[in-house]
């Protein structure tokens, strides 16, 4: 069985390393200047490769019927039981999972190792100008670089446009639809959202624990808690991450999105209020820049003192108790109008693509026969923590292996 991948990130290596087990003889066509690249970039560049605490909550997904019998197939323990077979001791951290060595360059090198071992034929450099099934044939031709070469099935795991670069070519999508594929809207995921607010400057640089509720047109769409990171083009951390494709597709939607900050989450409403009383009553005769030292970052503080258009020499009593309610809501209600994600560029992974719909169990397309589809380039995506690099690995083993059995 010749097969070729299209592809050599997590998705394509494993198809590939899950393929030759079965015999078959595989090429992987890798645009880059090495396979699995992107694998360095993961998890700040100490690689999460999946997380133990495991549920179908953790994924985007219109069937997670189908996407939890995708994990039947090939579990996280699965790919702890295929690193540890290969010497790779792995460490743990409240579930997520990592190689011991806390480098991604450890996950990368070991299916490096794996793929010359099984001798799967790499090419690197590579950018695929065409891939179309020939009906005389009965093979898939692919093309490039003015050459052509037939196999007898094809894995397309080529990724999204994550972390791509402005201007670089995308063919996954064009490739799949060129084989009758529809595509779902694609947005990025896990990535920071612009914002319009100028106070954002000013607040630049501070990291604050917070809870942040994600609305549409007013219409609470999300909720995250965890540390808040301020740029001076908007907001970042993985709260934000996780719920920013949802952000995504409410911009997609032309609707008014926008961010309400608790910058004081561990208070309830009541013993909130006990808190705006007693402090009230207790610096009464402080300036108010004395009397928000404490409450969260200095440079935040300012930051929100001059939103209220308040002085930091004014005193306390000036504003009154109703003031300085109005002032600490601010706190508990310290709202962000999205505008936009950051780009693809900025993201790790993209949300939509093909519809999980349109392959089989066996991820094999139920538009052509003989074409697997897998990865990213599937309508899956997750939240932050190992959750997508896991679905990378489960698909890639799923699709090398139903690929290289004869039919």
């Amino acid at each position: 069985m010749k097969i070729a991948i299209i592809g050599g990130g997590a998705c394509g290596m494993m198809a590939a390393i899950a393929a030759t087990e079965q015999k078959a003889s595989v090429t992987v066509f890798e645009k880059n200047n090495k396979a699995g690249k992107k694998i360095l970039a993961t998890g700040n560049g100490k690689c999460n490769f999946s997380n133990l605490d495991f549920h179908m909550g953790m994924y985007y997904c219109k069937d997670k019927s189908k996407l939890e019998n995708f994990f039947h197939e090939f579990s996280c323990q699965d790919m702890i039981r295929f690193l540890e077979e290969n010497g790779i001791l792995i460490r743990e951290r409240n579930g997520y999972l990592y190689p011991y060595t806390e480098q991604a360059a450890t996950i990368r090198d070991v299916l490096e190792r794996n793929l010359e071992k099984h001798h799967v034929r790499v090419l690197c450099e590579t950018e695929i100008t065409e891939a179309c099934f020939h009906q005389k044939k009965q093979q898939f031709l692919v093309r490039y670089e003015k050459k052509e070469e037939a196999f007898d099935r094809l894995i397309l795991a080529c990724g999204s446009p994550a972390s791509l670069k402005k201007g670089m070519d995308f063919y996954g999508y064009r490739l799949a639809k060129g084989f009758g594929h529809h595509l779902n809207p694609v947005v990025p995921a896990l990535v920071q959202l612009r914002c319009s607010d100028p106070f954002l400057k000013e607040a630049a640089g501070v990291r604050t624990k917070a809870r942040i509720t994600l609305l549409a047109d007013g219409r609470r769409l999300a909720e995250e808690e965890g540390e808040l990171q301020l740029t001076d083009y908007g907001i970042s951390g993985i709260p934000v991450f996780q719920f920013s494709r949802v952000a995504g597709y409410a911009l997609l939607e032309k609707r008014k999105v926008t961010a309400e900050i608790n910058l004081l989450p561990e208070f309830t409403e009541e013993a909130f209020e006990e808190m705006v009383i007693d402090r009230y009553e207790k610096l009464n005769g402080y300036k108010i820049s004395d009397f928000v030292l404490g409450l969260t970052n200095s440079k935040l503080n300012g930051a929100i003192l001059h939103l209220q258009g308040l002085k930091k020499e004014l005193e306390i009593k000036e504003i009154g108790l109703s003031g300085t309610r109005k002032l600490m809501s601010c706190y508990r209600k310290l709202t962000v109008h999205i505008e936009q994600s950051n780009g693809t560029e900025h993201a790790q992974v993209c949300a939509g693509g093909i519809p999980l719909e349109e392959v089989s169990e066996h991820l094999e397309s139920l538009k052509q026969k003989g074409l697997y589809l897998a990865g990213e380039l599937l309508d899956v995506d997750g939240k932050c923590g190992g959750y997508n690099l896991q679905f990378a690995w489960t698909s890639g083993v799923i699709a090398g292996r139903s690929a290289a059995r004869r039919q």
